[in-house]
C-alpha cells in the first residue's frame, strides 16, 4: 500500500522547477504500470509528459496534473530548505506541496484503494501528467490534448488537482475559467532634453490619456454573465527611461493582461484596445499572446458527484466557480469533457514556506476514491 505522505515528500523532494520534472513523473508512472495502466511518455521540446491509461471501455474518467513548481524565491526567507520537506505542526513544508505534488499523491492513493476494491470497475481510468504548467503552457497538456484529439480519443469525466479550495478543504469547486489574452505594447516617442520638451515628444506623456480611457472601458459592454466575475485589464509592466532625470526617453514598454469572460473574444479586446491607442495617434508596437479560451464546463455526473462527496466527507457545501486564474482545463475543455478542478488550500501557493495541511490531504485522498466510486463503480446509483 502506498503511503500518502512519503509520496509526498518523495515529490517535493525533487527541485522540479518548471519546465524540469527531476523524475518525479518516474516515480507516478512506475506506481501506475503497478496497478496496470499502461504508460505512454510524450515529450515535446523540453517539457515531460505522460499519458497513462487502464482499461478500454467508456466512460473514461481522467486525471489532471503538473509536476513542475515555480522558483523558490530567496532561500533565506525559507524556515527550512523547500526541497527537503519538513512536517511541522500538522502542515507539510515545501515547494509544490500545495501546487500540487500533494494532489498527485491524493490521486495516486485514491486509483490504488479503489482498483484494490473495485478491480472490475466499469469503463476506464487515465492521467495526463506535465511539467508546463507553471511554464508557457505550449508543449504540455495542450500538446497532449491535441494528441489525444487526432487519436479520437473520447474523455468523459476530467478531475484536475488544482489547489481550489480557499479556507477550507471543500469550500470551493472550479468547474470553469476566464480566458486570458496579453498583450505587449511599445509606444515610440522621441528622446531629448527634458528642458526643451519642444524637441522631444514624451512617450509616457503621449500614453496617459490612452491609459486612462483603458483603465476605464466596460469590457463586457453592459451584458452580465452569472457565471463569471467581469473582464479585468490589469497592467503589470511599465517601464521607460534612461536612468537620468534629465533626459525624455525614446519609447515606452507596456505590458498587461485581460481575464474575460464568455461575454467577449479575444479579437474584440484586440480590436478595441488598438481602436483607442489610433485615437490618440500613437505609434506603437503591438504583440498578442492568447492563453487560453474561457469556458464552463456544463453539471452533469461528474459535478454532482463531488458535491455529493464533498459534502460527505467534509461537512461542506461547496461553492461552484470559475474565478481565479488560468488552469491546463482549459486544453482540455475543447474535447467535450465534462471537468471540474478540486483540491487543498490554496493560502500558501507560490509563496515563501507554501505548506499543506497533512490531515487535509488523507481527507483528499478519500474525496478522490469516493469521486471515482461514484462515478466508475459498477453498482453506484446517482
Amino acid at each position: 500500500m502506498l503511503s500518502l505522505i512519503e509520496l509526498v515528500q518523495q515529490l517535493v523532494s525533487r527541485p522540479s522547477i518548471t519546465p524540469e520534472d527531476k523524475g518525479c513523473q518516474i516515480v507516478l508512472s512506475e506506481h501506475l504500470h503497478r496497478l496496470g495502466f499502461a504508460i505512454e511518455h510524450l515529450p515535446f521540446a523540453d517539457v515531460n509528459n505522460f499519458w497513462a491509461r487502464r482499461g478500454k471501455e467508456a466512460p473514461l474518467f481522467v486525471f489532471i496534473g503538473h509536476t513542475d513548481v515555480v522558483p523558490t524565491g530567496p532561500l533565506d526567507k525559507w524556515n527550512s530548505p523547500p526541497f527537503a520537506p519538513t512536517i511541522q505542526n500538522g502542515q507539510l513544508y515545501g515547494r509544490g506541496s500545495v501546487d500540487m505534488k500533494g494532489s498527485l499523491a491524493a490521486m495516486l492513493v485514491a486509483c490504488e484503494q479503489f482498483i484494490n476494491k473495485h478491480p472490475n470497475h466499469r469503463g476506464s481510468i487515465a492521467w495526463i501528467v506535465t511539467s508546463d504548467e507553471e511554464g508557457p503552457g505550449i508543449n504540455g497538456t495542450a500538446k497532449v490534448a491535441e494528441t489525444l484529439k487526432k487519436r479520437n480519443e473520447k474523455i468523459d469525466y476530467c478531475l484536475v488537482g488544482e489547489p481550489t479550495s480557499e479556507e477550507k478543504l471543500g469550500d470551493t469547486l472550479k468547474v470553469g475559467r476566464r480566458g486570458s489574452l496579453s498583450g505587449h505594447l511599445i509606444i515610440q516617442g522621441k528622446q531629448g532634453h527634458i528642458a526643451y520638451p519642444q524637441l522631444a515628444k514624451n512617450p509616457i506623456h503621449l500614453f496617459s490619456q490612452s491609459l486612462i480611457e483603458l483603465l476605464n472601458t466596460n469590457w463586457d459592454k453592459e451584458i452580465t454573465c452569472t457565471d463569471f466575475q467581469p473582464t479585468s485589464l490589469q497592467f503589470s509592466n511599465l517601464h521607460s527611461g534612461t536612468g537620468a532625470s534629465n533626459v525624455i526617453p525614446d519609447s515606452i514598454e507596456v505590458k498587461f493582461n485581460f481575464r474575460y469572460s464568455p461575454t467577449t473574444t479575444a479579437k474584440k479586446l484586440e480590436d478595441f484596445t488598438e481602436a483607442i491607442l489610433k485615437k490618440y495617434h500613437l505609434k506603437y508596437h503591438l504583440t498578442w499572446q492568447r492563453g487560453g479560451l474561457p469556458f464552463l464546463s456544463p453539471s452533469g455526473q461528474l459535478r454532482l458527484s463531488c458535491l455529493e462527496v464533498i459534502k460527505k466527507l467534509t461537512g461542506i457545501v461547496p461553492t461552484v466557480s470559475t474565478s481565479g486564474g488560468t488552469s491546463d482545463a482549459r486544453f482540455i475543455a475543447p474535447l467535450g469533457a465534462e471537468i471540474v478542478e478540486f483540491g487543498p488550500c490554496n493560502r500558501t501557493i507560490h509563496q515563501i514556506n507554501e505548506n499543506v495541511s497533512v490531515s487535509d490531504l488523507e481527507k483528499l485522498a478519500l474525496i478522490y476514491e469516493e469521486i471515482l466510486k461514484k462515478t466508475l463503480h459498477k453498482t453506484s446509483k446517482h
